[in-house]
């Protein structure tokens, strides 16, 4: 499916050619503008009456897009350590709603906990849900070689600490993309109710459509462990996410 953001054009049955100015990737609802009409006008993607400008149909319901960044983040995560670009590292964990899943991108050492902060390295799917841009001057529907010189010109210093090898991570990050990727991506959030560490990692859908995970198992990135206390009881507190 072609993006579907602030900006793109539509054609609308009876209204003709519009812009949307606002869109929602959950529900499907947009606003768009039609001609000279100074109101906006609120449609939802499941009807048959809007389509591209081009004339494609918008499949909403069969086929909607991607309501979180981090599919398109692991795939460029991928290229880059394949690049030499090794020591870039992704964080992902849910908002307290559970609606959305928020991510962080870091690089340098290896540290789960304290993990390097810059300005621009992360989100949430609540933001990307309004407009599917990581905010790098990226654009909506980029590739993953375009989200690679996105980020590079957008931080050039912070891209060459990943510069280097982590070999163990690389191969894990690697096998978990071979598994989820186009359709799921990973948390590294765990359920604190009992205490417990499950014992592989937490999956989670990228599109409403997409049903539950039933591939193979997958283990805990590399260093992980050493965040827990010497106890399958005690967590560690995360990094403030209070920040993103």
């Amino acid at each position: 499916m072609k993006p579907l953001a602030p900006g793109t054009v539509i054609f609308h049955r009876y209204r003709g050619y519009g812009v949307i100015t606002a869109v929602n990737l959950m529900t499907g609802w947009v606003s768009a503008r039609f001609g000279s009409e100074g109101r906006t006008l609120d449609l939802n993607l499941s009807c048959d009456q809007v389509q591209h400008a081009d004339g494609e149909p918008i499949h909403f319901r069969v086929a909607p897009p991607d309501r979180m960044p981090h599919g398109r983040l692991m795939a460029m995560m991928r290229s880059l350590h394949q690049a030499g670009y090794q020591r870039l590292y992704l964080y992902s964990w849910p908002k307290p709603s559970g609606l959305h899943w928020r991510w962080h991108l870091f690089t340098g050492k290896r540290d789960w906990y304290r993990r390097s902060l810059r300005e621009g390295w992360y989100g949430s799917g609540a933001e990307y849900n309004l407009n599917p841009v990581l905010g790098w001057g990226d654009s909506p529907g980029d590739s993953v070689t375009e989200l690679c010189s996105a980020l590079a010109r957008f931080d050039p210093q912070g891209l060459a600490q990943a510069l280097g090898r982590d070999e163990d991570h690389a191969r894990w990050f690697a096998d978990v993309c071979d598994a989820l990727l186009p359709n799921y991506a990973y948390s590294l959030s765990v359920d604190r109710s009992n205490g417990a560490i499950p014992d592989s990692l937490p999956i989670i859908p990228l599109r409403s459509n997409v049903p539950a995970y039933t591939g193979p198992a997958l283990p805990w990135p590399p260093g992980w462990a050493a965040l827990w206390s010497g106890s399958r009881h005690h967590l560690m507190p995360m990094i403030d996410p209070i920040r993103y």
